[in-house]
């Protein structure tokens, strides 16, 4: 948030609660603080302090303080690295853009969102992406850090919450592609597995569970190309969106974890005898929705592979321009 920030609540926002908004028009602030910047008053609707479930009004004007200038970073936050080369490089990401809509294709080596003393990351890059209008776009989803390809964000309110309810509702269709080790016995299939976060030292990482925490993911999969029993490039498709959802399904359903795939393949995700690009192998190959606002129009976005992946491609012989399946 800058020095003296105020933003004036639009029509498509009228009646929605302050921290829902909060999190939508605001969202490279962290909603934890946000929620402790309201309850302390510093968040403002009409000069006044405001409640977390206040409802918002058309042309009200919400306040915002500055946190940078007050070093209230959260912890495990630090301030947003910059470089002078930061513009062309955003602008060199985006495959899609009609004013609305706009998709990134992300590189494998910067995080979607900052948290974890994350210095440098796409949604606080967005800010060079800004229109005429002067709206930035705001993100849609995340892939992790090491996971490259279509990446949505969108600018007009409107377009970020009906996009937004398109994932939440599962009407993204959503192809991944992965090189796994060894390959699947099975050439097609669906993966229904429960995921349930880990706690303590294992907080970052999601395990297979049946416990009541746990949450139903389920993956469809599609073995593209086989390198023997070694290797295969495979499509995957998920139909829920569980945090490292393929990534578990691979390794501890499959048990062909993704190549690279460290945190939960380790050596197993390795293959013998080669030096293939040590990065995660995973690329969000395909972006399929409807549009937010233009009704009985489809959005089709692909991002081809990246440099660094495509000579792991290569050095197994598979095809980088492989046709796509039918959705």
């Amino acid at each position: 948030m800058s020095t003296g920030r105020i933003i004036k609540v639009n029509a498509e926002d009228d009646g929605q609660r302050l921290d829902r908004w909060l999190k939508k028009n605001v969202p490279e602030v962290p909603y934890a603080l946000v929620q402790k910047l309201i309850r302390k008053g510093a968040i403002k609707v009409d000069g006044k302090k405001a409640k977390t479930d206040a409802r918002l009004n058309e042309g009200q004007e919400v306040r915002l303080p500055s946190v940078e200038d007050r070093g209230q970073h959260p912890k495990g936050q630090v301030p947003l690295k910059r470089t002078p080369h930061d513009e062309n490089y955003m602008r060199k990401m985006v495959i899609f853009d009609d004013g609305d809509v706009v998709a990134l294709h992300k590189p494998g080596d910067i995080a979607s969102q900052g948290g974890g003393g994350v210095e440098r990351h796409i949604d606080g890059l967005l800010e060079h992406l800004k229109d005429k209008k002067d709206r930035r776009p705001r993100l849609i989803h995340r892939l992790d850090r090491e996971t490259s390809g279509v990446l949505l964000c969108a600018r007009s309110p409107e377009a970020v919450r009906n996009l937004g309810k398109m994932f939440h509702d599962r009407h993204a269709q959503k192809v991944y592609w992965a090189i796994v080790v060894p390959a699947p016995i099975k050439n097609e299939g669906t993966i229904k597995a429960p995921l349930e976060k880990g706690a303590g030292a294992h907080k970052d990482r999601m395990y297979v569970s049946e416990g009541e925490d746990a949450k139903m993911a389920i993956t469809d999969f599609v073995v593209l190309e086989r390198a023997s029993k070694k290797a295969a490039l495979v499509a995957f498709l998920p139909r829920t969106g569980r945090t490292h959802q393929i990534r578990v399904h691979a390794a501890d359903v499959l048990k062909c974890p993704i190549l690279g795939d460290d945190k939960y393949g380790g050596e197993a995700a390795q293959i013998k005898g080669m030096a293939l690009g040590s990065r995660l192998h995973l690329h969000a190959r395909r972006l399929v929705l409807p549009h937010p606002k233009e009704k009985g129009k489809m959005i089709d976005i692909k991002a081809p592979l990246p440099p660094d992946l495509k000579k792991s491609w290569a050095a197994l012989g598979f095809d980088e321009n492989h046709p796509d399946i039918d959705l």
